[in-house]
């Protein structure tokens, strides 16, 4: 179906214009003002932005994890990310123990067989170099699409490597044009943390923060820095939550080091008190690193403002509430680590970031799609609105008025972390390749829409975007 988008104010990372978009074969075909083409449909975009599709580079979807796995999986958590602007995703892929990265691999893509609605790639998160993957067969994964490994500085005993395997693996990245990411918190430390407040019979949901404090994360930050500079690698710090791991970022990037970072929604929004709120309910803002104190949320604004922060995610890792979450009720260690959030990234950063006069609409679309996009290999296919991109397409009404509420997101989960905010501003089309995936409240297209994309290897997407520039 050929598609002409007429009268809207079109925003990239770098242009803010009103024109025409008109799509064909899955493609944005012209752009221009008052095109004269005939389409199959014309939708008004009048009074509209148009916006790329977003893309989320952090995501766990149908997910093992703490004696559970996650409530989302793919078609639910697709649908949320439709509903919310999200076109393009990456999901990880956790290699489990003693298993090779194939069968990781394969495993994975059943997950996702014939549920997508959105297109998404895969990291591949490293647990196991010893009795399970070989470093020649990671070294093969860039060549399958599969661009970046993912690391866990932390979870002792269930996902953390040493340093020899984080190492190991810089050094293949460095050889095959991969590029490493790290969950950054010094996992030693806080399993003597957490032991230590478990003997003293601390078990409340506040002790999760209390026992991973910022501390950690800027020093294993620091130290996945300084490892990558050895290995030659380039290197994506994933959630950063404050001001700690803020600051070794920073100095990386002024000094001109291949070491790029992101937060996550969450993080400008949910504070430590959160974890305190009585009758169990803080356990819903469990995650990883945890929410920290208020001050770090204008420490984040500034970062990703001025580019020490180069994008933002979800994190989406989504749990019941009543029924995953109360796993944890008389042990905070058990509690499973995760929340909500795949739907209202764009609705929070517009009305937060945007409105609140913090940063840009080009850079909103630079933090969730554009950046993304390029450092993980899908631009200019991704993240932008230029001729021969895919028509990932989002219609944004700047002044519909919304109440996030778990009454209305479309994720399986009980709760969501930013219940009653009132937004204004929130997708009204959404387009996947130019098929229209959500329009208003209705969800158009049918599971299987979606695809697998092989991304680029890294750099290569950042030579295209210089071409392009």
């Amino acid at each position: 179906m050929s598609i002409l988008i007429k009268g809207g104010r079109v925003i990239t990372a770098a242009d803010d214009y009103t024109g025409d978009i008109y799509v064909e074969d899955e493609r944005i075909s012209l752009i221009g003002e008052s095109l004269d083409v005939q389409a199959d449909r014309t939708i008004d975009a009048s009074g509209k932005y148009v916006l790329p599709g977003g893309v989320d580079p952090h995501t766990h979807l149908d997910m093992p994890f703490g004696g559970t796995v996650t409530i989302d999986d793919v078609e639910s958590g697709q649908t949320s990310a439709a509903f919310g602007g999200t076109t393009c995703h990456v999901d990880f892929i956790i290699q489990p123990q003693g298993s090779s990265f194939a069968d990781a691999v394969e495993e994975w893509r059943g997950k996702a067989d014939r549920k997508q609605v959105i297109d998404m790639g895969y990291h591949m998160a490293v647990t196991d170099l010893k009795e399970g993957g070989t470093l020649e067969e990671l070294a093969s994964l860039p060549d399958q699409g599969i661009t970046s490994y993912k690391l866990f500085m932390a979870y002792k005993g269930a996902l953390m490597v040493d340093d020899e395997t984080l190492f190991k693996t810089m050094e293949v990245a460095a050889e095959t044009g991969a590029l490493v990411m790290v969950h950054a918190e010094n996992g030693d430390a806080i399993d003597v943390l957490v032991k230590e407040a478990l003997a003293a019979g601390h078990t409340e949901p506040k002790y999760h923060a209390l026992t991973r404090p910022p501390e950690t994360e800027g020093e294993a930050t620091n130290r996945a820095i300084q490892l990558a500079r050895v290995a030659g690698s380039p290197l994506y710090v994933v959630h950063v939550s404050c001001a700690e791991s803020v600051e070794p970022i920073q100095l990386a990037r002024e000094k001109g080091w291949n070491v790029w970072g992101e937060t996550c929604t969450q993080y400008f929004f949910v504070d430590y008190t959160f974890l305190e709120r009585p009758e169990f309910e803080g356990a819903k803002y469990v995650y990883t690193p945890p929410p920290r104190d208020k001050a770090n949320q204008d420490v984040l604004w500034n970062a990703v403002r001025t580019d020490t922060l180069s994008a933002i995610s979800t994190d989406h890792c989504a749990f019941l509430w009543d029924g995953q979450k109360t796993i944890g009720k008389d042990d905070f260690s058990k509690i499973p680590n995760g929340g909500p959030g795949l739907e209202n990234r764009l609705q929070m950063i517009h009305e937060f970031g945007v409105r609140g006069g913090r940063i840009s609409l080009n850079r909103m679309v630079d933090l969730l799609s554009t950046n993304p996009a390029k450092l993980f290999g899908l631009y200019p296919r991704k993240g932008t609105i230029a001729v021969g991109s895919d028509a990932d397409i989002v219609v944004f009404d700047p002044e519909k008025r919304v109440t996030i509420s778990a009454a209305t997101h479309h994720s399986k989960s009980d709760y969501n972390l930013y219940e009653g905010t009132e937004v204004t501003g929130s997708p009204e089309v959404v387009l996947l390749r130019g098929n229209v995936l959500v329009e208003g409240d209705e969800l158009v297209a049918s599971p299987g829409v979606g695809q697998f994309v092989a991304r680029a290897k890294f750099g290569q997407e950042l030579r295209a975007a210089a071409a392009v520039a």
